[in-house]
């Protein structure tokens, strides 16, 4: 028996509560593929290209807005793809398609496409049947490479690597036979969101085989040509095949086939290594990462490199909870990733050099991840968000500009705001200084003040003159891009009162409340203005939800985005008319349906009772019920895309029983914890005491808070600081089931 299915895994551990399912329905954007911590390659079934006829609504990557590889609805599998991302709101990637069929050749996608049974995902492993071909297909995963494995019937056997089917709108792809058994190429990706077309770029790989086959070659399917030349062209738009050729083939729809006749049941093995910066890198990832290790070894590691990633025990609640928590800790993991290779190379941003460095991250979804995300990395895995910092800080240097939605070294200009000045920022203050914080200085002052030409932040002129975006500046969303000019503004004036540049941090200060501007007294909202200081009308509060474009906010209405700041929230309860009124503003928002769990403008609001004091158990409520409706172990198991893991963060906070309510201000606020018991293990050389334990009596019916204490001392407060969290060794919650 494989040592997968036996008694070797018998007591359940962390690593078998994640579920890789969740989130693979309701546009959360997640795949099952097989992935190892912070990977760079994943082994994602591809089932979003299918023929539409007669298919209301498809699910398809080319009939709608469709940005994964990997649909659970859908049962029309075209192979394991290579390179794949988690929780994004584009389609990119999504390449190099491995694909097993049996009888004769078959080449196009539609008609060799299987329908598929018993689908099998854990972390770090995935296999399903397709029932068309009787195979059993299986993938592990290692950081950049991988093994995918197919238990073939008796009889015609063909294994296919497809260049031209992905997610990509890019096209292009180089691939050349090195030997029977080993094919190399390239395929070029890029253009995430339709942004920067011409920054696309090659993603290299080396393919092998275990077995050699009977015939091997290339296939291509050309352009179909018009005219005089179709005539002379007997060939024109047909498939061409090139058995057992050795030299490279270049085009937009081609690749390699083997082709076997086995007179027994066999089992084929395709290993594939990838890299951005060469073939021979790809090759060394393969070698260095995989080599002669079986299958079984393969998973084995990577399923423990997962168990030892999960830095947080929980005992108590349910199954179903263990496994939500769990999932959402696995999918924080995957991005951002790691873009160098095993040597050390990366492809650097703009200078075509190739750096080295041996944690270079890509992936950064920042206007989602500053909110949440890389406090949770500062809290659990420090080391990885340093690395991110200081790769954010490398991208300054090579581009000249912080990131903004970076991948694979393109910055992609995606969303709006500066949030990389905000994570930089949030992660110096909760003591993680190991960083150029003057080279950072220097890059938060440059994207902030450059007046012409700062595409970090359009508009910046009049943002500076006026104190706010007007709807004549050209900018998009001007109320919502305001505020995230805003909350980048009150980052940097943390940043330059901590390194006692007092100017600065008044001026920064003074322009972090800017907002107040478009602060409309009749609506109580933030509204749309014009340079001239008059407000634009018609005004409708609702328009923006579901991401409807309109004229003043990003993903958002006046209602998601009126308590987005965070770092005013006295000054926003004084603008509301007093508690009170602010209190009924926010309730209307939940009450009326307006509240958007999907989306970052309004994930604080559930949290924001607890600035009304005696008011503190409608987050408690809030948070307690919104985790019931929106975070469950299945396959919709999540409010929407998880935003390369920020919702995943939101319900491990939650559950947890803290939240950083104030991005670039080193504070947790309260609510109930949803385990008996939940052991953070921390870094020593951040976290002295090693770990913080979280307990509580949590049930089903106590989610009010009754007393915290802390290391056996009440406290009084439903927030606490990043230091006070730091000396702590035990927080413990006495909860009941009445409201206080």
């Amino acid at each position: 028996m494989s040592l997968l299915w036996g008694g070797m895994y018998a007591q359940k551990q962390a690593v078998d509560y994640i579920n890789p399912f969740i989130g693979t329905s309701n546009f959360g954007a997640t795949h099952p593929g097989a992935i190892a911590p912070r990977g760079m390659l994943s082994i994602s079934p591809f089932n979003v290209a299918f023929d539409t006829k007669g298919v209301e609504a498809p699910l398809e990557k080319d009939s709608r807005w469709l940005s994964n590889p990997y649909v659970n609805e859908n049962k029309f599998f075209t192979g394991f793809t290579h390179v794949n991302m988690s929780g994004v709101g584009c389609p990119e990637l999504g390449v190099i398609l491995a694909m097993p069929t049996t009888g004769a050749l078959e080449v196009e996608h539609l008609k060799y496409g299987s329908p598929y049974k018993d689908e099998v995902a854990k972390a770090g492993y995935y296999s399903t049947f397709l029932t068309k071909y009787g195979i059993k297909a299986e993938a592990t995963a290692r950081q950049r490479a991988g093994i995918s494995r197919y238990h073939f019937p008796k009889g015609e056997g063909n294994l296919l690597i497809n260049l031209g089917l992905g997610l990509t709108n890019e096209q292009g792809a180089m691939l050349k036979f090195v030997s029977p058994t080993e094919v190399e190429g390239m395929r070029m990706v890029g253009s995430f969101c339709y942004n920067s077309p011409e920054l696309a770029y090659p993603v290299y790989f080396v393919a092998k085989v275990n077995k050699p086959a009977k015939h091997y070659g290339v296939w291509q399917h050309p352009a179909t040509y018009e005219g005089v030349e179709a005539k002379w062209m007997t060939y024109n738009g047909k498939t061409r095949f090139k058995e057992g050729f050795m030299r490279e083939v270049v085009g937009d729809s081609l690749g390699a086939y083997f082709r076997y006749n086995f007179d027994k049941e066999e089992v084929v093995e395709l290993r594939v290594g990838v890299s951005y910066v060469s073939i021979a890198n790809a090759r060394e990832n393969l070698e260095k990462e995989i080599g002669n290790k079986t299958f079984d070894e393969v998973y084995a590691a990577t399923r423990t490199a997962w168990n030892e990633q999960l830095k947080a025990q929980v005992t108590g609640g349910t199954e179903d909870e263990k496994t939500v928590f769990y999932t959402a800790l696995y999918h924080a993991l995957i991005h951002p990733n790691l873009l160098n290779d095993h040597n050390g190379d990366y492809p650097e941003s703009t200078t075509n050099k190739i750096g080295k460095n041996t944690k270079r991250f890509t992936v950064f979804s920042l206007w989602d991840t500053y909110r949440n995300y890389h406090q949770l990395m500062s809290l659990l895995y420090p080391e990885d968000q340093l690395g991110m910092v200081r790769t954010m800080l490398d991208i300054y240097k090579e581009s000249g500009w912080l990131p903004k939605w970076e991948l694979n070294s393109t910055e992609t200009f995606t969303m709006v705001g500066d949030p990389a000045s905000i994570v930089i920022a949030d992660t110096y203050l909760r003591g993680l200084t190991d960083f150029d914080i003057n080279t950072a200085y220097e890059a938060m002052l440059k994207g902030a003040n450059t007046l012409k030409n700062n595409p970090i932040r359009p508009g910046v002129e009049e943002y500076w003159r006026l104190g706010y975006l007007s709807v004549d500046g050209g900018v998009r969303g001007p109320v919502s891009t305001t505020q995230e000019y805003n909350a980048a503004d009150f980052a940097i004036a943390q940043i330059a009162k901590k390194l006692g540049k007092k100017a600065d941090a008044a001026k920064f200060g003074k322009q972090s409340l800017s907002y107040h501007k478009l602060f409309d007294k009749q609506t109580k909202l933030l509204r749309p203005k014009h340079a001239n200081g008059s407000w634009y009308a018609p005004f409708d509060p609702n328009s923006g939800a579901n991401f409807e474009e309109n004229v003043g906010y990003i993903e958002g209405n006046a209602w998601q985005y009126v308590f987005m700041l965070t770092h005013d929230m006295k000054g926003t309860i004084k603008l509301m008319g007093g508690e009170k009124a602010f209190e009924q503003q926010l309730d209307h928002i939940f009450n009326s349906k307006q509240y958007d769990m999907a989306n970052e403008p309004d994930i604080a609001y559930p949290y924001l009772y607890n600035y009304l004091k005696g008011r503190e158990w409608k987050t408690q409520q809030r948070v307690h019920s919104l985790i019931n409706e929106y975070f469950q172990n299945k396959p919709a198991g999540l409010p929407g895309n998880d935003d390369t893991g920020v919702m995943s963060a939101w319900v491990v906070y939650g559950m947890m029983g803290l939240y950083p309510i104030t991005p670039a201000e080193p504070i947790y606020t309260l609510t109930a914890p949803r385990f008996e018991k939940i052991v953070l293990q921390l870094d020593k050389k951040y976290y002295p005491n090693g770990q913080l334990i979280i307990e509580s009596n949590a049930s089903p019916e106590n989610i009010y808070i009754k007393k915290i204490t802390i290391d056996g001392k009440e406290h009084k407060s439903y927030f606490i600081t990043h230091d006070e969290l730091k000396k702590a060794h035990t927080i413990r919650f006495e909860l009941s089931n009445i409201k206080k």
